[in-house]
């Protein structure tokens, strides 16, 4: 964990000022339990403000009895677990801590939570599928923020374990890969448990279940575990981009460095795909990513995942958005928000003014003005 992610989990504290009852707080869901790098993401939004005012004007009535039912109920039943009211640089929560990033994001579909936090994509393993999944159910949701944390384990035993007394170790299955080198090189004959969250392998450390585990070190701080070693990372670098969710609403506001989403089936006809793609780059529109996911339908059907540089009010991305509307099957809007890509130097997502160029052009012509750049010879 970075210092400036220390700074930030050490300002996480219980809330108890008096007289402000807990609907007026935000509820968000997280993949848990505490400890996870999704925790950290997920004080990182409230410690910027962007969890204060969720994109409907408050949950469904009855909201709250349903987020303390979810708590006493346990994860075993419905997948969440209440936590007490947080405080984040002066910006309170309520964080409810889900067994998987479905389970998060059903949160705010059923309005036990505002916002749900998760992983969307690892610089090492790609894109976490089962969001991909979760984000293209039969509710509507949308992308309003995103952070890029830096992604470095702690290898967390019991006190007193030494490394030749480790058989088994855990994590989460897309963190593996990325500790993969230093389990081979210092515990050869350790056999691998899948855990639902790295924090979850740290719980099953503390209760004997697995020898180690490799996960975020405020989880060793939890649970009463050593570190065998710290800053664990096959890359040098590595970072895993978190999304924060919830229900359908006015997209975030344009900054000049935006990233737009959508996901959407394509019809199933020669060249559909092709021409799809061919909407998006002919307007202009820099498609930084592109994902295929079965549909679970019928075998060989595929739903599409596509980012784009740009926001939905910037011209040439809506041009994009429409002509993509009349070429696919089925569109879903999933946002418009400022890109984070951390340290590294940014640039405008903006409309080109090379595309305003093109309107003027047309919309010249349209009123019969035809300048001297015309001239061909």
């Amino acid at each position: 964990m970075s210092s400036e992610q220390s700074r930030i989990v050490g300002t996480n504290q219980a809330s108890d000022t008096p007289g402000i009852p807990d609907r007026d707080i935000p509820v968000v869901a997280f993949l848990g339990p505490s400890g996870t790098f999704t925790e950290i993401a997920m004080l990182e939004f409230a410690a910027r403000g962007w969890c204060e005012t969720p994109p409907q004007a408050e949950r469904a009535r009855g909201t709250d009895k349903e987020t303390c039912e979810a708590g006493a109920a346990g994860p075993g039943k419905t997948g969440l677990e209440a936590i007490e009211p947080t405080v984040v640089h002066g910006h309170r929560i309520i964080p409810l801590s889900a067994d998987s990033p479905q389970h998060a994001v059903d949160a705010v579909i059923h309005g036990r939570a505002d916002w749900a936090c998760v992983a969307i994509e690892s610089s090492v393993e790609g894109p976490v599928t089962r969001t991909f999944d979760a984000l293209a159910g039969s509710h509507p949701l949308q992308i309003y923020r995103e952070i890029a944390i830096s992604i470095a384990f702690s290898i967390l035993v019991r006190p007193g374990t030494c490394p030749q007394d480790i058989t088994t170790w855990s994590a989460h299955p897309v963190a593996r890969p990325q500790v993969t080198t230093w389990i081979d090189h210092h515990l050869p004959l350790a056999k691998f448990v899948a855990a639902r969250s790295n924090s979850a392998a740290a719980e099953m450390v503390a209760r004997g279940e697995v020898d180690a585990a490799a996960a975020p070190a405020r989880a060793g701080q939890l649970y009463g575990l050593d570190s065998l070693a710290d800053g664990v990372a096959d890359v040098t670098g590595a970072q895993t981009r978190f999304v924060l969710v919830g229900k359908p609403g006015k997209p975030t506001a344009h900054t000049g460095h935006d990233r737009t989403s959508v996901v959407f089936n394509v019809r199933n006809e020669p060249g559909a795909l092709a021409r799809t793609l061919t909407v998006v780059s002919s307007n202009g529109v820099d498609l930084t990513r592109i994902e295929s996911r079965p549909t679970r339908k019928a075998l060989g059907e595929y739903r599409f995942y596509m980012d784009m540089s740009g926001h939905i009010s910037d011209p040439h991305v809506a041009t994009a958005l429409q002509h993509l509307h009349s070429t696919v099957q089925v569109l879903r809007f999933l946002g418009s928000w400022p890109i984070d890509d951390g340290p590294r130097a940014t640039m405008s997502t903006a409309t080109p003014a090379e595309w305003f160029t093109a309107q003027e052009w047309v919309a010249h012509r349209a009123e019969g003005i035809v300048p001297e750049t015309d001239v061909l010879w």
